[in-house]
């Protein structure tokens, strides 16, 4: 197999093997990933994948094996966060012409979005009263999800049940797609919502103070690890553990949901059966790379074992992709987990207009208003170029290109 990745070697570190040919790579970025490499529990080299860019501590589109250590900040806050496509036996043929009804629907079927600084159930985006769906996949998570609170009762205080099956804010979304044989796909993107993020902060700061009373320096305080045997690195595992199950669960109701949802706009009867997608692109996980046992953490990135299917999304107006990996072991058996920003929220509201919107999504049934513009496909990488750096990590079998999309 061919060399793609680009070798960066350092003094008294970690090398970094970066699919980076073709696409940006900002300096922050590459400063950030400096750091991690320079931490002992590196195990053999860090990846990154060509959607890299500037995170929390951690970058962003990174995979950081680790031995007897995790960095609870480079799994960061939306632990879980993945994405699920389910292909239809549809056809473009078979939709109406305006798909208005279609978003409306989905939108009505999947909480979404956030009403102010409201939490709990007056958010628009939690249940108001749960579903019987909800509540009975929830009471599969509750009973871990107690003894988790029972050692740290400050977990039960965030959104769980009435988030469950609901999508979130910023890049998460819920998409009608079709692929290159006009076949009618459905897709969405979200995590662990409120409880996931309550879970990810609460440990970031636990191992913050871990590193104080140790006196441990550290190239980055979001770097702060917790080491193996001590005081609370078997409850985070185990916390985020749960939060990835609960991620998982949480996009197969919205998925659930989304496709009665489409039923109830359609006159014909159709079925999901014969390809489902679902997999997380914020995790942990224990694996074996070369010689050693190690956690590796995949921030952004997804993986892509040979022949496990994942998804690679594009922005709001650009291609998605369903992939089969390669098993490359260089990248830990990794892809990347999108086309990755080049530039902030806050900037690409600053530069681009509600006219520069609706002409990037021409063609897209989706809101195309101000609050919407930082998800302009303008933002995001070119996610061609992106698959082009990443060839030799997967292969291509479906292309989809979306024709409703709902934004949180």
């Amino acid at each position: 197999m061919c060399k793609n990745y680009n070798l960066i070697q350092g003094e008294g570190r970690a090398d970094i093997k970066a699919w980076t040919n073709g696409v940006p790579f900002e300096d922050q970025a590459r400063q950030q990933l400096d750091n991690i490499a320079s931490m002992a529990m590196v195990h053999s080299h860090i990846a990154v994948m060509p959607d890299v860019h500037m995170g929390m501590g951690a970058t962003i589109g990174s995979v950081i094996p680790s031995v007897n250590a995790v960095i609870p900040a480079a799994v960061g806050v939306d632990i879980g966060c993945g994405m699920v496509a389910t292909k239809t036996t549809l056809k473009a043929s078979q939709l109406p012409d305006n798909l208005s009804a279609i978003r409306h629907a989905f939108e009505s079927a999947v909480p979404h979005g956030r009403t102010g600084g409201k939490r709990g159930r007056n958010d628009r985006g939690a249940w108001h009263n749960i579903p019987e769906v909800v509540a009975a996949e929830w009471k599969k998570l509750e009973a871990r999800f107690e003894k988790i609170c029972a050692k740290h009762p400050a977990i039960a205080k965030s959104n769980h049940v009435n988030h469950l099956g609901t999508m979130g804010t910023g890049n998460h979304f819920l998409e009608l797609c079709l692929d290159e044989n006009d076949a009618v796909w459905i897709m969405l993107h979200s995590g662990s919502r409120g409880v996931g993020n309550r879970i990810g902060t609460y440990f970031i700061e636990l191992a913050k103070k871990e590193m104080q009373q140790h006196q441990i320096n550290l190239p980055d305080v979001d770097l702060a690890y917790l080491q193996e045997g001590s005081q609370y690195f078997d409850d985070y595992v185990e916390a985020v553990e749960w939060a990835q199950d609960y991620a998982a669960k949480n996009r197969e109701i919205m998925m659930f949901n989304a496709i009665r949802a489409l039923k109830s706009q359609l006159p014909v009867e159709f079925s999901t059966a014969e390809l489902a997608v679902n997999c997380h692109h914020n995790y942990i996980s224990r694996e074996h790379h070369f010689g050693k046992d190690c956690f590796v953490t995949r921030k952004g990135a997804v993986r892509a074992q040979k022949g496990e299917m994942g998804i690679i999304p594009g922005s709001m107006g650009a291609r998605s992709y369903i992939v089969r990996g390669l098993g490359n072991p260089d990248s830990f058996n990794s892809c990347s987990h999108g086309a990755g920003r080049v530039m902030s929220r806050t900037k690409a509201k600053k530069v681009y207009t509600i006219a520069d919107q609706i002409e990037a999504t021409k063609g897209v049934e989706c809101r195309k208003d101000a609050a919407v513009i930082d998800e302009i496909p303008h933002a995001y990488k070119d996610i061609d170029k992106v698959m082009e750096a990443q060839k030799d990590l997967v292969e291509v079998v479906y292309t989809l290109k979306q024709i409703v999309c709902v934004k949180g």
